[in-house]
């Protein structure tokens, strides 16, 4: 009797207290179950699922009251402990503590001797641990000397139905007591106490926050199932730094977690992989930041791409490459120059370390095309570029990578309107420009297309000099005249003082119209300002021709055509009007005698001026032309006295008029 209270005290305290748990009475089939058995993997299964429903919830699973199954040894020494302080903080005064520390001791030593004399022998019995050597295999199993003369048996079919070796032929191991005999053989369990080793290492591990590695067996809904020992839930979002798409690849693999919840009473063990590269990852992060400076060329590769740049890892920080420090040359997107998981290296052009923000560059290593650019591509030269853009008011043409200059609209064509840039020139397209001007400091070149094609204005006055007569349509019709389309892209303009000698043209309107076939003379070419004047009235030029046949102080026979008040005007020829002044018509004293014809003493067109009358015809002398205002000067005294001063001139040479001066002498 003594030498078994003996044996069962011996056990009980070679036991840890965590294994004290198996020395208590079994109360119910439930409690029992409590620790996982390798002989019913349904039930590991729903643990499984139950760690992947907590991990969703996100809710720590409360404990049972009243758990007659001691907790590890250091689970239930600190939940003493804070149970302690708790009592001690809200019920116990501060100077009550020692009595609290006195109670606490004398519970622990009550559980002692409860432990020793008030539990039945069997029950420590049945589950003591205790260390055998392994002695024999048969068919029934492995076979183990348990000391006293007495001999165990591990059952074969912990072998048989999991994967667990056999242990070696005197091999020392650990077995439990399952209190049940077979043909004189003590059944003991191999299977039960490495388990219980396995749990006992996941939690230490899971206190230290130390790292383990485990084997990826299975893929279930929101994640993975990794073997650990025992089976594990590891979060699909707890797999990397980044979501990964397709878990099924993993199966099989070997890698390290780290335990992030457990609760061994439901054999739940949820693990993450994540939260190990977080904290390399902080790691290289906080020693790369102590190395980082601006100017720096590092290297990394490409961890994303965006619409506005891309951001590389320079290993444990993430610096933005945006889209403008990419390329001197223009860029439509990020993803034109770098992809995913590209290595490349870059310049930092920013680095601050308290937002821990780094601006980087890759252009910055390339030599900057500005730098030679003036000497390059001179004020003046002719060189050859591709439109790589067009726009409202011009093109971009690219005259190398990084180097653009616009060409406005007012530059692409010399003699046509261009409506819209993109009527002359398509993206893609290389064109001969000349640089019109260049600053390097701006970074802007002005180019023109015109300017590389000979300017036909400078052609059209050799085509076209003064006094050829030309044949065009009416393009358009303003206030002040008519422009006619000379050839394609050239106008003219036929002022509305251009398109009769005699008569006055107020409504440009009334006397031409759109597309009406004009011809008309070149009367003057203004190739630096882009002009043409045109002249309807001069391509019959019935003045030159009358100027050419009269001259001053000849006496000419023309009619008057209407009076005005400051005289009479004379048609000469067709077409050809002069006037005769108000002081030309009579004498100075014959006009200052009494009321004149020509002084209005009603309203109405004058009928007379002095001796002339509209509609009949009158000598006059010529006294003034002007071919260039196509005006004549007429004097109707002066013609009169003319032929007064030949009739008497006749007179004194007839012989009737000699003779009687004779005879009168």
């Amino acid at each position: 009797m003594f030498a078994d209270h003996d044996n069962l005290s011996l056990a009980a305290a070679a036991a840890t207290a965590q294994d004290a748990e198996s020395l208590e009475p079994k109360t119910s089939k439930d409690e029992s179950s409590a620790e996982p058995d390798s002989a019913n993997e349904d039930v590991r299964d729903t643990a499984v699922v139950n760690a992947a429903r907590e991990e969703a919830n996100a809710a720590p699973v409360p404990q049972a009251d009243g758990d007659s199954r001691p907790e590890h040894p250091e689970a239930q020494a600190d939940s003493s402990n804070k149970e302690a302080s708790s009592r001690g903080t809200a019920e116990t005064p501060a100077g009550e503590s020692g009595t609290a520390d006195e109670e606490a001791a004398g519970s622990e030593e009550m559980s002692k001797l409860m432990e020793q004399y008030g539990e039945p022998q069997e029950a420590a019995s049945q589950n003591e641990i205790v260390e055998v050597k392994v002695v024999a295999y048969t068919e029934q199993g492995v076979v183990v000397d348990l000391g006293l003369k007495s001999e165990g048996l591990i059952p074969a079919v912990e072998f048989s139905e999991t994967e667990i070796p056999r242990p070696e032929p005197n091999a020392t191991i650990e077995v439990q007591r399952t209190g049940e005999t077979k043909e004189g053989y003590v059944i003991v369990s191999y299977q039960k106490v490495l388990r219980r080793r396995t749990w006992e290492k996941i939690d230490a591990a899971y206190k230290a926050k130390e790292t383990i590695t485990g084997k990826v067996v299975d893929r279930i809904k929101g994640g993975l199932v990794v073997d650990v020992g025992v089976r594990a839930f590891l979060p699909g979002s707890q797999y990397d730094l980044r979501p990964t798409q397709n878990l099924d690849n993993l199966m099989g693999q070997e890698i390290q977690v780290r335990v992030t919840k457990l609760n061994r009473r439901r054999g739940n063990v949820v693990v993450s992989r994540r939260a190990l590269l977080e904290e390399e990852l902080h790691a290289k992060r906080a020693s790369l930041m102590e190395t980082l400076n601006e100017g720096q060329v590092v290297h990394g590769h490409v961890k994303n791409v965006t619409d506005y740049g891309a951001f590389v890892d320079l290993g444990g920080i993430d610096g933005l490459l945006h889209l403008t420090d990419l390329s001197w040359g223009r860029v439509k997107h990020p993803s034109d120059l770098v992809k995913p998981e590209q290595e490349l290296d870059v310049i930092i052009l920013k680095f601050d370390k308290e937002k821990q923000r780094v601006s980087l560059g890759l252009k910055q290593l390339m030599p900057d095309p500005w730098v030679n650019a003036s000497e390059k591509y001179p004020a003046g030269g002719k060189v050859r570029g591709k439109v790589v853009g067009v726009v409202d008011y011009g093109v971009f043409v690219e005259l190398e990578q990084g180097v653009e200059g616009l060409v406005h609209v007012s530059e692409m064509s010399w003699n046509k309107k261009v409506t819209h840039p993109s009527k002359l020139v398509k993206v893609g397209e290389e064109i001969d420009v000349v640089v019109l001007d260049i600053k390097p400091s701006d970074r802007r070149v002005s180019l023109g297309i015109k300017q590389a094609q000979p300017d036909p204005w400078l052609q059209i006055a050799d085509k076209y000099p003064v006094g050829t007569v030309v044949t065009g349509k009416v393009r358009n019709i303003a206030e002040f005249g008519a422009f006619i389309e000379i050839e394609d892209g050239f106008d003219g303009l036929v002022h509305v003082g251009d398109v009769s000698w005699t008569g006055r043209v107020k409504n440009p309107h009334e006397v031409f119209k759109k597309g009406e076939p004009i011809t008309a003379k070149a009367l003057k070419i203004d190739a630096e300002n882009r002009r043409v004047s045109l002249g309807i009235k001069q391509v019959n030029d019935i003045w030159g021709e009358w100027f050419k046949s009269h001259k001053v102080g000849q006496i000419v026979k023309g009619k008057v055509s209407r009076i005005a008040t400051f005289g009479a005007f004379v048609e000469l020829g067709e077409n050809i009007e002069a006037l005769c002044h108000n002081t030309e018509i009579e004498e100075r004293r014959r006009r200052d005698e009494g009321p004149s014809a020509m002084h209005r003493t009603s309203t109405g067109p004058l009928k007379s001026a002095g001796p002339l009358e509209p509609g009949k015809e009158y000598d006059f002398k010529i006294i003034k032309i002007s071919p260039e205002t196509r005006r004549i000067g007429l004097s109707y005294r002066a013609a009169v006295k003319q032929q007064e001063r030949r009739e008497i001139d006749q007179a004194m040479l007839s012989p009737l008029n000699r003779s009687g001066t004779i005879g009168y002498g």
